[in-house]
């Protein structure tokens, strides 16, 4: 590792190598002002430790916004689920671009970042004001932005992780009881799409599994369901995607109510089919447009909500289908770790937290059930006593 300083003028420059450029030839930075020789001495020493640790950042004048649209943007790519990619970049086109662009994306100040949070907390006609939720993921995609600027050597900090985005209380979770879901599949048993709401209701899938359902994914004789591919809804057009996460690829029990609503349902489609005739796009979809066309998801959750509506029942949302599965689950007895695996959660851990409510109710009638076994048998055996 090569480096010097050098006087010129009245002040101390250091000038060192940091690396090999594509091109073979030396990679070099300096650095000048510093008013004695020692001084610029020290500040090249600290260069050399840190290149020869692999801790050097090289110091770079580009802007946030420039960063986050010409590199880090285009790098997810590849390496998100196409709506988290969605989501970061309607964050940064949104919020954070206009906040921050013009600034160097190692100069983000953290004065600046707590401002943006406590603008987007209050209305600013047209806009509304968002949620303290909504804001705390737009902090997750401004500092994982910043971690991977760096993580590639591009800052020396990241300002987001000292910033502070406002606290977030999970939403209070809306489900039906048993006799409200079996009061809505009946109400709604001849909408094109009842089916639809019995599978998610009977097997917790999430929305898009569900749209993404294909006809050999299903083994109707043994009552199965393999869940391996996703409907997005990607620029408000429904696209296949891969499932959530590596757990969420699975299979689940169907009951024999949801196989026969799902027999009916396919000779329903194959003389739909006919009537398109050559027009149908065959996906081999479970639930389809007429033609065979996906589902857009977002008019799915639009078609659920008026049926809820008009329906009487407290509102809910489709995928509230999927927590009230859950917690008839639970209430049933299913160990959690089954729920898990039947939910596709990553880890049961994550099935416990979201369904903590249920957790405790369940508890207490488990230790009544257990002291009532207890008492069941002290009272046996004291006439077995009695008797002798």
């Amino acid at each position: 590792m090569r480096g010097r300083v050098f006087k010129r003028s009245n002040t101390w420059t250091y000038v060192v190598d940091v690396g090999i450029r594509a091109n073979g030839r030396r990679k070099q930075k300096s650095k000048g002002g510093f008013p004695t020789r020692r001084a610029a001495e020290e500040a090249l020493r600290k260069v050399v430790s840190a290149v020869a640790t692999g801790d050097y950042v090289d110091p770079t004048k580009l802007s946030f916004e420039r960063y986050v649209l010409d590199h880090w943007l285009p790098a997810l790519h590849a390496t998100v689920r196409p709506l988290t990619w969605e989501a970061y970049e309607r964050h940064c086109q949104k919020y954070l671009v206009p906040a921050f662009g013009g600034y160097p994306v190692g100069a983000v100040p953290v004065t600046a970042i707590n401002t943006l949070y406590g603008r987007l907390l209050r209305p600013e006609p047209p806009r509304p004001a968002l949620s303290a939720s909504t804001v705390r993921r737009i902090h997750a995609t401004l500092h994982k932005a910043l971690a991977d600027a760096l993580r590639w050597q591009l800052i020396t900090r990241n300002a987001a992780a000292f910033a502070d985005p406002p606290r977030a209380s999970r939403p209070e979770m809306s489900v039906w009881s048993a006799v409200q879901l079996q009061t809505f599949l009946a109400v709604t048993r001849d909408d094109r799409l009842s089916p639809l709401w019995q599978l998610i209701a009977f097997t917790g899938a999430r929305r898009g599994e569900a749209l993404g359902l294909r006809w050999s994914d299903l083994d109707l004789e043994r009552g199965r369901a393999t869940i391996c591919q996703t409907i997005l809804p990607i620029g408000h057009q429904p696209t296949v995607g891969e499932p959530k996460t590596a757990r969420s690829r699975r299979s689940v029990a169907l009951d024999r109510r949801t196989v026969e609503a799902l027999y009916i349902h396919r000779r329903r489609q194959l003389e739909q089919r006919l009537l398109v005739g050559p027009d149908f796009h065959d996906q081999g979809l479970v639930f389809a447009h007429p033609d065979g066309r996906p589902l857009n998801p977002e008019y799915v959750s639009r078609r659920f909500q008026r049926l809820v509506r008009s329906s009487g029942l407290p509102p809910v949302r489709l995928h509230d289908l999927r927590h009230t599965h859950a917690t008839l689950a639970l209430a049933a007895g299913v160990p959690t770790r089954m729920l898990s695996d039947r939910l596709g959660h990553s880890a049961m851990a994550v099935t416990a937290d979201i369904y903590q409510h249920a957790i405790p109710d369940l508890d207490a009638e488990f230790a009544e059930r257990i002291a009532s076994l207890v008492a069941a048998g002290t009272a046996v055996a004291a006439d077995t006593a009695a008797a002798h």
